[in-house]
């Protein structure tokens, strides 16, 4: 046990500050170290209540939370405090307070503090740092989304006859997209469409999308023929595009034009899921286009195509597999089993109206689709 002489000074000049006060707060004794930090004299805080030290706000969170918790509880710790200093100045501190017990029960209180200034500034630069962050973050979603608007078309052209509609839900991240689709005119009385997918998000996969959108365009216009088109766009990929291993891009391109009261598609697939035809009975023909390979990996882009008839009442349903990789609440994949018994509900309805039940679809799966999803409909009014 160190002698009385030592444990005085320990006390008094010990690295925080003490208070011992009455249960009525009136203070008793405070240590050197608290008085130095304050600028008071011991005499002028004798007979002073510890919530005199106090700032207006720091006095009523006191009284109506601080003083009943010591009563109940016979401790409170890591209160965040302001104490006002002689000169009226603010010092930031930590309190603990303890009931102190003695024979008679229990006598006074016994209060530690912590000097906060350092904490209180770093709590500062922190917020700062946030803040700063926060400000960032919503710049780059901003951009993010510009420049995804970028990537889809701001509208699609009228056909005679046919009603298209477009649909573009973004994955829950503030990275880009790599889901991209159009409809655009080749030469009277027909018209190029298209739906892909690109590996990744991100600046990366922003540069591939545009490249992919902007050479199947050009290349459609330069021999519109589906396959011809995909096998363009493969070149292109592995000629002019360095990618990060693991980059490449699905995609479905077809050609539509009148047929009577309908209209012929021509399709060419690129490892792309297939598109649905819904008849008006609510029969749902995939169509098919299997083998066809991942564009931007193989130089023979062994592309496969397929050719249908939309009659009136019937659609043409081209989607990305964010659709088919969402899951419901039970943490079960949509699928594309799944995927055409709900297309099928969509029977008669026009391509705008398609558009809608599958927002909502998306909406109810909520957190259950992780990645964008996009979707382009086509269909032939009865």
């Amino acid at each position: 046990m160190l002698p009385g002489a030592a444990a005085e000074d320990l006390w008094d000049n010990a690295p925080c500050g003490y208070l011992s006060a009455r249960l009525d707060g009136t203070i008793v004794r405070v240590n050197a170290t608290l008085l130095n930090w304050l600028g008071y004299r011991a005499e002028e805080l004798a007979g002073r209540r510890f919530s005199d030290l106090l700032t207006a706000g720091g006095r009523l969170y006191h009284e109506t939370h601080y003083a009943p918790l010591l009563r109940m509880q016979s401790e409170v710790r890591e209160i965040a405090l302001d104490l006002v200093a002689a000169d009226g100045t603010r010092l930031p501190v930590l309190v603990n307070s303890t009931l102190r017990a003695g024979p008679d029960g229990v006598t006074g209180i016994r209060t530690t503090v912590f000097d906060a200034r350092d904490r209180r500034a770093y709590e500062r630069e922190l917020l700062r740092t946030r803040e700063e962050a926060d400000r960032e973050r919503e710049r780059l979603t901003r951009l993010s989304r510009t420049l995804q608007e970028t990537l889809l078309p701001p509208g699609l052209p009228d056909v005679p006859g046919l009603r298209a509609a477009g649909y573009y839900r973004a994955a829950p991240t503030e990275m880009i997209g790599g889901d991209f689709y159009d409809l655009f005119p080749l030469s009277p009385g027909r018209w190029a469409f298209f739906i892909g997918d690109v590996c990744g998000k991100g600046a990366e996969a922003a540069v591939l999308t545009s490249l992919a959108r902007y050479t199947l365009r050009a290349a459609a216009v330069q021999e519109p023929d589906p396959g011809s088109v995909l096998r363009t766009l493969n070149a292109v990929l592995l000629q002019d595009y360095r990618a990060p291993e693991g980059r490449f891009c699905t995609v479905l391109f077809g050609l539509i034009e009148p047929d009577g009261d309908g209209f012929r598609v021509e399709l060419a697939a690129g490892g792309h899921p297939p598109a649905l035809r819904i008849a008006a009975d609510g029969t749902v023909h995939p169509m098919d286009t299997p083998g066809g390979r991942l564009l931007g990996v193989f130089p023979d882009a062994c592309v496969t195509t397929a050719v249908a008839r939309l009659a009136p009442g019937e659609a043409l349903f081209l989607y990305t597999d964010g659709l088919i990789e969402a899951r419901d609440a039970r943490g079960a994949l949509v699928g594309e089993g799944r995927l055409a018994s709900v297309a099928s509900g969509f029977a008669g309805l026009d391509a705008d109206a398609i558009v809608d039940r599958l927002g909502r679809l998306l909406s109810d799966l909520d957190e259950g689709v992780t990645d964008d999803t996009a979707a382009l409909v086509l269909t032939v009014p009865r």
